[in-house]
């Protein structure tokens, strides 16, 4: 599966979940312990809005702390809308997978960025459609391509805040179920 398929695949996953809040669910817990709906769609919105700046070639520092804080303000659903178009914007931008950005941990090819982004919607979705009491819907398709991403990569993430230690999960289990498992959820 291509990346700009995969991504947009990704968004409808975490928008889908993100239209299954009500009012009185922003403050309950999610499967990622620290954070509660909010925080878990306050996250992603985040995220998605770093997109343009740092595929436009800016770096951590030159971005600074515009993105720190709540960004979801009074409409949590106009913000996550507009910041997923940003961000899909950007990343449909001719030559913008091909780019370099300049993350955290150093620079970085943009289409190993694409990837990043796409995990992290997918699995987010998983985990806010989770809190909700609700099916995550991430097609096969997409969870073998994130799985084939993800798996080669898996152990050097161990030990680091972005995904607790894997789930074992039944051997035949279908691509989604292995792909939340391998990222430390129990399905």
């Amino acid at each position: 599966m291509d990346l700009l398929d995969a991504h947009a695949q990704a968004l409808d996953v975490f928008d889908r979940a993100t239209h299954k809040v009500g009012l009185t669910d922003w403050d309950s817990p999610t499967p990622c312990a620290a954070w509660s709906v909010r925080d878990l769609v306050n996250h992603i919105v985040s995220e998605q809005l770093w997109v343009p700046d740092l595929l436009a070639g800016h770096t951590i520092a030159e971005v600074g702390d515009k993105y720190d804080g709540d960004q979801l303000h009074d409409d949590p659903p106009d913000a996550w809308l507009k910041a997923s178009g940003v961000a899909r914007a950007a990343l449909l931008q001719p030559g913008a997978v091909d780019r370099t950005v300049h993350l955290s941990f150093g620079d970085t090819d943009a289409r190993e960025y694409g990837w990043q982004l796409t995990t992290d919607l997918a699995v987010h979705g998983w985990d806010l459609a989770t809190a909700l009491g609700a099916h995550a819907g991430i097609e096969d398709e997409l969870a073998t391509a994130i799985l084939a991403y993800v798996e080669p990569q898996v152990s050097a993430w161990s030990g680091t805040s972005w995904f607790a230690e894997p789930v074992a999960v039944p051997a035949d289990a279908d691509a989604a179920t292995r792909l939340i498992g391998l990222l430390g959820r129990r399905p």
